[in-house]
């Protein structure tokens, strides 16, 4: 009995279905992982802290203070006067986001601490840019 040699087989196509089914598992995972930031209407660039973390927000506030030390609510400019009395208006429990800019005086961020703090407002949030490295404090 003669023995033959089989030939290997030949691949004339290819299957892609499992290949898909990587792409698509690989899909989700980057959509529910991807974080989308909120960016506000004024341009503030925002200073950096290592504890930053989106919060999830339903309804909010915003408050911006630009590198001008100009104050808004939401899209409107105010002075410190206008900014108490519209968040005055507000309820006490409503979230309040303050995004102010890095080069802004300080007095300017302390003045909005002071209205909210006076006003009793309970639901504060402060946007910052995460920074991921030790910040690195003058000595």
């Amino acid at each position: 009995m003669p023995r033959y040699k089989k030939e290997p087989k030949r691949f004339d196509q290819i299957n892609v279905i499992p290949f898909i089914d990587i792409m698509l598992v690989l899909l989700v995972m980057v959509l529910t992982t991807a974080t989308f930031i909120k960016q506000g209407v004024i341009p503030v660039e925002l200073p950096q802290a290592s504890s930053s973390k989106k919060e999830d927000l339903k309804k909010e506030i915003s408050v911006y203070v630009n590198a001008k030390g100009e104050m808004f609510y939401e899209k409107e400019k105010v002075d410190a006067k206008g900014l108490e009395a519209k968040l005055s208006k507000v309820d006490k429990k409503q979230t309040i986001v303050l995004r102010s800019d890095k080069e802004s005086k300080f007095q300017d961020f302390v003045t909005v601490m002071d209205i909210l703090k006076r006003l009793k407002h309970e639901q504060l949030y402060i946007v910052t840019k995460e920074y991921n490295e030790p910040l690195k404090l003058n000595q």
